[in-house]
């Protein structure tokens, strides 16, 4: 993987029903791009090689939230990118803490 990114998307409404629902949304929406994807309980990771279709997903992650009905929505962004060595993955990262 050349990159990894993280998004936390935070609709601007009032009521915590509504809130999961937007969220749910924007996490179908990452889940149906095709790449490999992680979801936590504070953020989604998305993972890939094309650097400029990750950050197109990011930006549409804004417009599904919007569409979905919130009046506004705040983003946070973290943005792993090594074109040439490569990142590590999200199994990398993450699977040796969820072993039984």
């Amino acid at each position: 993987m050349k990159a990894s990114v993280a998004i936390q998307v935070l609709p601007a409404t009032l009521d915590d029903k509504e809130t999961c629902r937007i969220v749910d949304e924007v996490i179908d929406y990452i889940k149906s791009t095709g790449l490999n994807c992680y979801v936590g309980p504070f953020e989604t990771t998305i993972e890939g090689d094309n650097y400029d279709q990750l950050m197109d997903i990011v930006k549409e992650c804004q417009h599904v939230a919007l569409r979905a009905g919130c009046p506004g929505v705040s983003a946070y962004i973290k943005v792993s990118y090594k074109p040439e060595a490569g990142v590590l993955t999200i199994d990398e990262k993450v699977t040796k803490h969820h072993q039984d």
